[in-house]
C-alpha cells in the first residue's frame, strides 16, 4: 500500500465511520470529498498556508473532481495522499488519492484547483513566493526519497 502513495508528500489516515455509509452499503460519494479536504488541510498546515484572521492571503477551493474507483465499506481505514501537480501565478492544482487499507487499492482519485485568496479584499491574488518555495521544497523531498 505504501507504494500507492509513495509520491505523495502528505499522507493521513482516517478511520471509516459506520455513519458514512449510505443505503447501498458503501461509503457515500460526498464523504470522499471530506477525505480529500482533510488531506488538503493537512498539506496546507505542512506548508503554513491556512486561512486565518491573522493572515491576509490563504487558500480557497475553486473546483474539485473525483474519480471513484472502488467502493469503501465499514470497517476500514483509508490513507489519503495529497500532492501539488501544478503551480500557476494565482493557483495550484492539488491531486488527492484515497487508498483502502482493507482492499489494499486506490478507492478514489481527484484534483482540486486551489486559488490564492485575499480574505480582506475578498478577491483572488497572486500566490505568495514563500508558499511556492515551501511547496517546491515539500514536493522535492518526496522526489528525492523515491529515487
Amino acid at each position: 500500500m505504501q507504494d500507492l502513495l509513495a509520491h505523495y508528500p502528505v499522507v493521513i489516515e482516517i478511520p471509516v465511520a459506520w455513519g458514512e455509509m449510505d443505503a447501498l452499503g458503501h461509503v457515500n460519494n460526498i464523504v470522499y470529498f471530506r477525505y480529500f479536504e482533510s488531506g488538503r488541510i493537512a498539506y496546507f498546515r505542512q506548508i503554513d498556508f491556512i486561512a486565518s484572521p491573522d493572515k491576509e492571503v490563504g487558500p480557497i477551493l475553486g473546483s474539485i473532481n473525483c474519480k471513484f474507483k472502488y467502493p469503501i465499506t465499514f470497517p476500514d481505514t483509508v490513507s489519503v495522499g495529497v500532492r501539488t501537480i501544478q503551480i500557476e501565478e494565482d493557483r495550484l492544482v492539488i491531486e488527492h488519492c484515497v487508498v483502502s487499507h482493507a482492499a489494499q487499492r486506490i478507492a478514489a482519485q481527484g484534483e482540486g484547483v486551489v486559488v490564492a485568496y485575499d480574505y480582506r479584499a475578498r478577491k483572488k491574488t497572486t500566490l505568495p513566493a514563500e508558499i511556492k518555495q515551501r511547496i517546491q521544497a515539500l514536493e522535492d523531498s518526496v522526489r528525492q526519497s523515491t529515487r
